[in-house]
């Protein structure tokens, strides 16, 4: 048997992460078929497996850039190096009501591993204590904590593995035991899950979460006899999961369920960027407007769910309290999942749709309004593959063109794409490298027209349109245009700096002017907020007195990272 850690390190979180996610991945289908509490809306095991998976790019982010800057003598990153990007990253990728409490789990395990910042590892004390921190973390985070619920399978683990004395593999199979057995008993603690015949979604997805601690720190799955030398592993252990109607999860999929439910018809989710002050007010005020209220976070940065009715009324709370961003707005009514009846009809497909990544609100905006889904990604937080394929799903169609919009994703579009394809949906890829070819293409789409013909028709739109943008370097560096320093105005063509300017307007002419030598028809601006209007009114005005015959289009594209983007076609 393969040695395996007596303590837990950077390393083990490492490990734990990205076994939780396989886990998750395998469990995926079968939570969101047990899934009807809160909302029977099906997708619980979707939202932690996007948490979790958003989780591992931030470790996995750290540790690459350890061996970027130290090389490989560098020691790695510490413990609480680690353990903080798990709990940043759960928080940043957040999904929906579960996956919101397991990303505060995640921040409770976080501020108690990460107490001594150069501390290499942590015992089996230390892991209890971070355990019960969890739990408690989680439950404060709820405004009105219900029982039968993940709360209670943390609440459990916290209390098996405070009361167990030995090493982290020790305490960490006590807590997936305590979880088990809570996970077993929420049918009784709650009318919904007994009359549906099934245990809690959340709790079983953090079932699955504990057991690939258990594996991290032991080298077995939970409930694995001792193997011989070379023998193969046995199956994992994981708990029964009841079911009613013969014992099938898909029997109880959210589109044949036969309980009914009410409540809000929204669900709202953002981050914030907040003081503690303002959020305490934040929560009394969503509070008032709604249920299953979950605010965790902290340190300025909040993610923030409600169900709502009045989903404006909750984005407008969050603009009080300080500045939401990434915000996701769920009609629950679009699916069934709080329609009350005997039987909830399954939504019909729509023949075609086209999901986007979009860099800013003012642009994820334009996309809805043309028709598309839009995935918003910040600046320096681009989406995952996970979050792509659930926008995809999302769409409900048969067809689907995707626009990555940026050439560093293009290969998690592809990866998103192909999981995709698995599943039945016909999924064609644009390789956009910038949101205005993305316009160019989303202008010529025809819903009515053969795929075919379609996807040719966007992708020669999209490569008839050259593509620039206007930034601030961050630091000095070599480029293709020269040396820049930090602070310089940059100007990228297709890519690559072709102008080092001090001002962005200058900039902007400088670049536009490269780009119509070579012909064009119309020229589209997308500003970020910060970027003033006389900006736009100057580049318009050269276009008009330099350039016959070339049309000019202005949009405000939020907070986008780039100052300015610009499309010639």
């Amino acid at each position: 048997m393969a040695q395996v850690p007596q303590t837990f390190d950077a390393p083990a979180v490492r490990t734990w992460c990205g076994l939780a996610l396989r886990a998750l991945g395998r469990a995926r289908e079968e939570i969101d078929a047990i899934n009807v509490y809160p909302v029977a809306d099906g997708d619980t095991g979707t939202n932690l497996y996007l948490t979790v998976e958003s989780a591992v790019a931030a470790v996995e982010a750290v540790f690459a850039a350890h061996e970027v800057d130290g090389g490989a003598g560098s020691g790695g990153p510490t413990l609480a190096d680690a353990a903080r990007a798990m709990a940043h990253g759960a928080l940043i990728g957040a999904r929906g009501n579960s996956g919101t409490i397991l990303a505060q789990l995640l921040r409770g395990m976080a501020q108690v591993l990460a107490v001594d910042g150069e501390c290499a590892h942590t015992d089996g004390h230390g892991l209890c204590q971070a355990l019960r921190h969890a739990a408690d973390s989680a439950r404060q985070a709820v405004a009105h904590p219900v029982e039968g619920t993940v709360l209670s399978v943390a609440s459990a683990a916290a209390d098996a593995a405070t009361g167990t004395e030995g090493d982290c593999g020790t305490v960490a199979r006590a807590a997936y035991e305590g979880a088990c057995a809570a996970l077993a008993a929420t049918p009784g603690q709650l009318a919904v899950l007994e009359r549906a015949g099934v245990v809690d979604a959340g709790g079983r997805g953090l079932v699955a979460v504990l057991a690939a601690l258990v594996e991290t720190l032991t080298g077995q799955l939970p409930g694995e006899p001792a193997s011989p030398p070379g023998a193969g592993p046995v199956a994992g252990a994981l708990p029964t999961v009841p079911h009613a109607r013969g014992g099938h999860a898909e029997d109880d999929a959210p589109g044949a369920c036969d309980w009914p439910t009410s409540g809000p018809a929204f669900e709202v989710i953002y981050l914030l960027d907040a003081e503690d002050a303002a959020v305490t007010r934040l929560r009394e005020r969503l509070d008032a407007l709604g249920d299953s209220l979950v605010v965790v976070g902290g340190d300025g940065l909040w993610n923030v769910h409600v169900h709502v009715d009045d989903a404006g009324a909750a984005v407008e709370a969050g603009v009080e309290a300080g500045r939401p961003h990434r915000i996701r707005i769920t009609h629950f009514g679009t699916d069934g999942a709080h329609a009350t009846g005997a039987v909830r009809t399954p939504r019909e497909r729509a023949q075609r749709a086209v999901v986007a990544v979009v860099p800013g609100e003012g642009l994820a905006g334009l996309y809805t309004e043309a028709g598309a889904i839009a995935v918003l990604a910040r600046p320096g937080e681009p989406p995952a593959s996970g979050e792509l394929v659930e926008a995809v799903r999302r769409a409900h169609a048969r067809e689907v063109v995707l626009l990555p919009n940026d050439d560093e994703l293009r290969h998690t579009a592809a990866a998103a794409a192909e999981q995709v394809r698995g599943e039945g949906v016909r999924v064609a890829l644009i390789p956009t490298r910038s949101a205005v070819q993305g316009i160019a293409a989303l202008a010529v789409h025809e819903p009515g027209r053969r795929f075919d013909e379609d996807v040719v028709a966007m992708t020669s739109a999209a490569g008839a349109t050259r593509h620039a943008e206007v930034t601030v370097a961050e630091h000095r560096s070599w480029t293709t245009a020269g040396i820049c320093q930090a602070g310089d105005v940059l100007g990228l063509v297709d890519g690559d700096v072709a102008v080092i300017g001090q001002d962005v307007t200058a900039t902007a002419e400088n670049v536009l002017d490269r780009m119509l030598a070579a012909g064009g028809e119309l020229v589209t601006l997308v500003l970020d907020d910060e970027v003033p209007d006389s900006v736009a009114d100057r580049l318009q005005a050269r276009v008009r007195e330099s350039y016959l015959a070339v049309d000019t289009v202005v949009y405000r594209g939020g907070r986008q990272g780039a100052l300015l983007l610009i499309g010639v076609e």
